[in-house]
């Protein structure tokens, strides 16, 4: 992957970049897209109650978007229990999931800040007792100097963010994964 392309797609294959999302219908005006993936070393079900706790945390650089406090590092009780419209992070909201398969969420910020998003978070099986962790973030970028800036360092400020995130959601499925084996 070239560098310029790993804002854009980092951890990603172009096989995975062409599948079909759950976000790709809820979009239909999408002028961009962005992708990210990691390689799990836990079940599906393991994986996916920890997408489930972006209800409570954005699990990404805690002093930046969490306002300085910790991520739970511990599974929250209730937080599986999902209903579309609920609150995800701070500034989204839930519009569609599928157990073990993935989570759809959709910004909720004015509109004339910053642009339409939605983002779904996928669950591929990967092997016997992994999975890839496959994110694609659909968005529509208007013309104009917030449109140029946001193609321009969108893709790169959203890497450093989503990076940290989707490595420590793999860190805590796989540590829950081993203890389940374990047991």
């Amino acid at each position: 992957m070239r560098w310029r392309e790993i804002g854009r797609a980092w951890g990603t294959s172009e096989a995975e970049r062409q599948r079909p999302y759950p976000c790709d219908t809820l979009l239909p005006e999408q002028t961009d897209a962005w992708y990210r993936g990691v390689t799990v070393h836990a079940a599906p079900a393991a994986l996916f109650p920890w997408l489930c706790q972006l209800r409570a945390a954005p699990y990404s650089y805690d002093w930046i978007d969490n306002f300085g406090r910790r991520s739970p590092r511990e599974l929250q009780p209730g937080l599986t229990e999902l209903a579309l419209g609920q609150r995800v992070m701070y500034g989204f909201e839930l519009l569609a999931f599928e157990p073990d398969v993935h989570l759809t969420i959709r910004a909720r910020w004015p509109e004339r800040f910053l642009p339409p998003l939605v983002v779904s978070y996928c669950i591929a099986p990967d092997g016997e007792a992994s999975c890839r962790l496959l994110l694609k973030l659909a968005l529509v970028i208007r013309p104009g100097l917030s449109g140029w800036f946001i193609r321009r360092a969108g893709p790169w400020l959203d890497w450093f963010m989503m990076r940290r995130q989707l490595l420590n959601l793999k860190a805590f499925a796989e540590a829950a994964d081993r203890r389940a084996r374990q047991a």
